[in-house]
């Protein structure tokens, strides 16, 4: 067996948070041969929402080098030789399979040991799949996820095969929307199937679900809710050819695509670090209960300051953020210093056919619909404000220029008092213009 290669620090996985992380540490001078990222990927990290959006247009769409980190935030595009320049050594198709944080040493698949002073764990979420859970015949060829690169290059793959086809998307989430808008502007036929009364439940309310299945729905795509595939058909290839809903019906499929949610992947700490809400848990400097180990983006249960609690969030926006806020953590730490606490303003968006939209803050007490939510209008303008303990807590936001994008985020980090909630709903966007 080889000797153990040995780094002052390793990041643990080659997501976006890989990519922010390595540029911090090279902002705060880390020095060559010192840091090292460890991915499974074969790729540099890269901006992954470029996965469901540009990477699947029909014309001009994105591919790599273009969208490596940290294009997606206006930053520099680190290309690989941007990691050999700064002596930061990229260790991509490697799978780690064992950590040992007492000893400080991770192990991949092929036998290799690294062992380092303080560990970065950014090893982001694996999607959920079907096979998961036993449903039947959901090994057939075409039955696509998207996690990854490779996923994305399967699924167009695919597209290119079935061109004009059937597409089936399971589930009603962010993947399901942004992929059933992808696909109908591919030409494919499409219909969304989903077991909840409306699509991305998480979020949205009803009546800012409405809107968006109605616009969907004029756009030719058919929406089913309220059931779920239970099996699958597939040809003598091994092609999937139906999907069997749980509602007896069953539908043509040429291409399957399942968006139903994903886990953080924290197995390889299992007892060794402290852990909640599904995740690792940290303070607000992303440390563990193991001192010199971090864990950031989607696997850290963090301090979310606004809101007083614990909170794991699964979105690039943290994942850029997180990656940040620890490695400045690590920096100032050995310099005997300390740096501000994370304080974690929640923020979403989707973009989908000529549709854009965001939402800041938290999504819980009365939610108050605001503008015009008709899904035939040429402009559509519209929004929800929530509203709890008589005071504003999230803003959401369709159609929202830069500038008023800015403003609901204001809103939603001020909590502005609200005395009339009618008012409210007649003020709209002009409330948080005052704020």
């Amino acid at each position: 067996m080889a000797a153990a290669k040995h780094f002052t620090y390793v990041i643990l996985g080659g997501g976006v948070a890989a990519g922010y992380a390595a540029r911090e540490f090279a902002k705060q001078g880390v020095k060559p041969g010192e840091l090292a990222i460890i991915s499974k990927e074969s790729v540099a990290p890269y901006e992954r929402p470029a996965l469901s959006k540009g990477y699947l247009f029909p014309q001009n769409a994105a591919r790599l080098p273009g969208f490596h980190t940290c294009v997606g935030s206006g930053g520099e595009r680190l290309l690989p030789e941007w990691y050999s320049e700064k002596g930061i050594e990229l260790i991509l198709s490697t799978e780690i399979v064992k950590a040992d944080l007492a000893s400080k040493t991770l192990t991949s698949s092929a036998d290799a040991t690294f062992t380092y002073d303080t560990l970065l764990i950014a090893t982001g979420s694996s999607v959920i799949k079907l096979t998961d859970f036993g449903v039947q015949g959901a090994e057939a060829n075409d039955i696509l996820y998207l996690r990854d690169i490779e996923d994305a290059d399967k699924l167009v793959a695919a597209m290119q095969a079935k061109k004009d086809g059937k597409a089936v998307i399971v589930g009603g989430g962010y993947i399901g929307l942004e992929l059933s808008a992808a696909l109908k502007t591919n030409n494919f036929d499409v219909t969304m199937v989903y077991p909840e009364p409306w699509c991305m439940p998480r979020l949205f309310t009803s009546g800012l679900a409405a809107f968006y299945e109605g616009y969907y729905a004029n756009k030719g795509i058919h929406i089913i809710k309220g059931t779920v595939a239970v099996g699958f058909d597939a040809d003598a290839n091994g092609d999937v050819t139906a999907v069997k809903l749980k509602n007896g019906n069953v539908l043509e499929a040429d291409i399957v695509i399942v968006g139903v949610g994903g886990r953080p992947l924290t197995h390889l700490f299992k007892g060794q670090v402290a852990e909640e809400k599904g995740g690792i848990k940290t303070d607000a400097f992303f440390e563990t209960s193991v001192p010199g180990v971090y864990a950031i983006a989607d696997v850290a249960a963090f301090p979310m300051k606004i809101y007083n609690e614990i909170r794991r969030v699964e979105h690039v926006d943290h994942a850029r953020k997180s990656a940040e806020q620890a490695v400045k953590a690590i920096k100032a730490k050995e310099a005997g210093e300390s740096v501000p606490e994370y304080d974690y303003l929640p923020y979403f968006y989707s973009r989908s056919f000529d549709l854009s939209w965001q939402f800041y803050g938290d999504n819980v007490g009365e939610d108050v619909l605001f503008g015009d939510n008709d899904p035939t209008a040429a402009k559509p303008k519209f929004g929800s404000y929530w509203i709890k303990d008589g005071k504003v807590v999230g803003v959401f936001l369709e159609g929202g220029s830069a500038e008023e994008n800015q403003v609901i985020a204001k809103v939603a980090r001020a909590q502005p008092p609200v005395a009339d909630v009618e008012a409210l709903k007649k003020e709209g966007l002009d409330f948080a213009a005052k704020v």
